[in-house]
């Protein structure tokens, strides 16, 4: 009687991230080439995962650490563009468009990339049109991003902005200690005007302006956030960036 094989495994099929991963309409007719052209690679602090101008060759997954999009200027300076954390694709917009990348991506602290090769991307993508289908709504959702904040320049106003983006920064990093959420940046000041969108000298006044509110406190990159004293004096997007916090900590 033949031996009766076990299929073979989905590589994404134990990550935390897998019902939202882009590879998982791959069935079993195609696992066997999925895993042929998947790796896992761990990367170091300050490690680049993908130079900008170079030849798109993957796919890429964040499923640990934090990864910095940047683009470099043609005077030598650069512009941190968006932050991806676990779950989140990288080097798709060079893949859909069949050209180089426009950034650079590094990893902030360290970190671990999935890679699919582009030749096996892109069979599988012909195969499987949902994965287009969740690509697709990735461009959009990163379209969304940059006119949130477009919208969120012209709206609010910078201290409001900086204020925002440490809570959610808190949100990611931070820990309870002696009754104040406190942090070690996993960024410079410089990128913090990047992701606020404001000249990077204004960085200095506005982080001083919020330590004379008295709700945060920076030194260096340690960051300490006082806790609301009530939820009303907060906004439903703070409490849930605040709850997460909670929820981590039980």
């Amino acid at each position: 009687m033949p031996e009766i094989l076990d299929p073979p495994s989905h590589p994404c099929g134990r990550c935390i991230f897998y019902e939202k991963s882009l590879w998982h309409p791959v069935g079993l007719g195609s696992v066997l080439q999925l895993n042929g052209s998947f790796s896992r690679r761990e990367v170091a602090a300050g490690e680049v995962v993908f130079e900008q101008g170079s030849r798109n060759r993957a796919v890429l997954c964040v499923s640990k650490g934090l990864v910095a999009l940047r683009s470099h200027n043609p005077d030598g300076s650069s512009t941190l563009m968006r932050l991806a954390y676990p779950g989140e694709i990288i080097g798709f917009r060079s893949f859909l468009s069949r050209s180089e990348h426009q950034t650079e991506a590094r990893a902030l602290i360290p970190s671990r990339v999935c890679t699919v090769t582009r030749m096996s991307a892109e069979t599988l993508v012909r195969n499987h049109p949902a994965i287009l289908e969740r690509l697709m709504v990735r461009a959009v959702a990163e379209i969304d991003r940059s006119h949130a904040r477009i919208i969120a320049a012209a709206t609010t106003s910078n201290k409001d902005r900086l204020a925002k983006l440490m809570t959610w920064l808190m949100a990611r990093h931070g820990c309870l200690e002696d009754g104040l959420m406190r942090m070690q940046l996993p960024m410079t000041r410089s990128d913090l005007a990047d992701l606020i969108g404001v000249q990077r000298e204004t960085m200095s006044r506005l982080i001083k302006r919020l330590e004379e509110d008295g709700d945060f406190g920076f030194q260096g990159r340690e960051v300490w956030m006082r806790p609301p004293e009530g939820e009303e004096q907060t906004s439903p997007e703070e409490r849930a960036e605040l709850g997460k916090i909670v929820q981590r900590l039980r």
